[in-house]
Order: structure tokens, then C-alpha cells, then sequence
């Protein structure tokens, strides 16, 4: 596993860092909460990925060969709450209207999201078929796929988090503010495009 930490910690990095919906949903609630209100979010999302990937890892991934309607049940209630996310994100007030009830997606919303995001999925199979071995240790194999995945997975969405906060700092004026989420619920509609694709 040493001789491949590199290729996987660039896959990781590159896989991680590129916009997606999790990246999308750290962006615009960043500028629309805040930072601190959405770190439950940002774990949320990193627990939840690193717990799909270790179930994927041992052998989940078979159930879906052996029964491919729960894969098709997935990918329908995957592109039905990407598009409740994409519109709850349109609507999103700023962090001064934030007080009439709205809050960024919590940590067990975000964690169960992964289970349904077309992006983890390629993420988490195309990491397990190139980085684990036939015949080796595949539960230390999977530790470390694991660790190194939740950490950039972190690392990337708390970045995108970071630059929701710097834009929102600039979205003074509702009209702005509107138009930022707007692009946002747009980008992630997007990404439904991608699961039917």
C-alpha cells in the first residue's frame, strides 16, 4: 500500500478539491450561515462518506449486483433529495435572515446525503477498485483508504465552506444574495443531471 499512497493521495486531493454536491452545499452554506454553522454539516459529510466507503469496502457493493433495483431505488431518492437540497439552497436567506428558521443541512442530513450523491459513489468504487489488492490485508488497506479519504473530504469541503464565507461576505444585497443562490441550486441540479446520464 506504501508504493501507492501517492497515486491515492492525489486521486484523493483531485477527487475531493473538484466541485460536486458536497462541495456546492459547503459553498452555499458558507455564505449563507456562516463558517461555524456549518462545521456539524462539514463532519456530517465527512462521517458519512467515510462510513458508506468502509461498508462499500467490505462487500456492500455486492448487494447491488445480486439486487440492482436497490441501486435504481438509490439513484431515484438520490436525484429526489439533491433537487429538495438544490431548492432549499434558492431559498436560503443570509445570516441575518437566518434567524426565521433557517439552518444549513445537519450532521446526520449531510452524513445520510453521501448514501445518495452520484460523485461519492465514483469516488468511493473507483477508490476501492484501484487501491485495494487481490489477496492482500483488506482491512488495513481499507483503514487507510478510509483515513485518507475523510481527511481530504474534510479538508475540501471546509475549503469550499471558506469560500462560501469570503463570497457571502460580498453578497451585501438580497438581489446579490439571491442570484449567488440561485447558481448554487442550478449547479446542483446540474450534478442530478449526471446520475441518468
Amino acid at each position: 500500500m506504501t508504493e501507492t499512497l501517492p497515486a491515492l493521495i492525489s486521486f484523493a486531493a483531485a477527487m475531493s478539491f473538484t466541485p460536486g454536491p458536497n462541495n456546492v452545499m459547503a459553498t452555499a452554506s458558507g455564505a449563507n450561515f456562516g463558517f461555524r454553522r456549518s462545521v456539524p454539516m462539514l463532519l456530517g459529510i465527512m462521517i458519512g462518506f467515510a462510513v458508506m466507503f468502509v461498508v462499500l469496502g467490505f462487500g456492500a457493493a455486492g448487494l447491488f449486483v445480486a439486487f440492482p433495483a436497490v441501486h435504481g431505488v438509490l439513484k431515484f431518492a438520490g436525484a429526489a433529495y439533491m433537487l429538495f437540497l438544490a431548492w432549499r439552497i434558492a431559498i436560503a436567506g443570509g445570516p441575518a435572515a437566518g434567524g426565521a428558521g433557517a439552518s444549513p443541512p445537519g450532521f446526520l442530513a449531510a452524513a445520510a446525503f453521501q448514501w445518495v450523491n452520484p460523485k461519492g459513489w465514483v469516488f468511493a468504487l473507483g477508490a476501492l477498485s484501484t487501491y485495494t489488492t487481490v489477496g492482500g490485508d483488506l482491512a488495513a488497506e481499507i483503514a487507510i483508504l478510509t483515513l485518507v479519504i475523510a481527511l481530504f473530504c474534510l479538508a475540501a469541503t471546509a475549503t469550499w465552506c471558506g469560500f462560501g464565507v469570503a463570497i457571502g461576505r460580498w453578497l451585501e444585497s438580497a438581489r446579490a444574495r439571491t442570484a449567488f443562490n440561485l447558481s448554487m441550486a442550478v449547479l446542483l441540479v446540474a450534478s442530478v443531471a449526471a446520475i441518468f446520464v
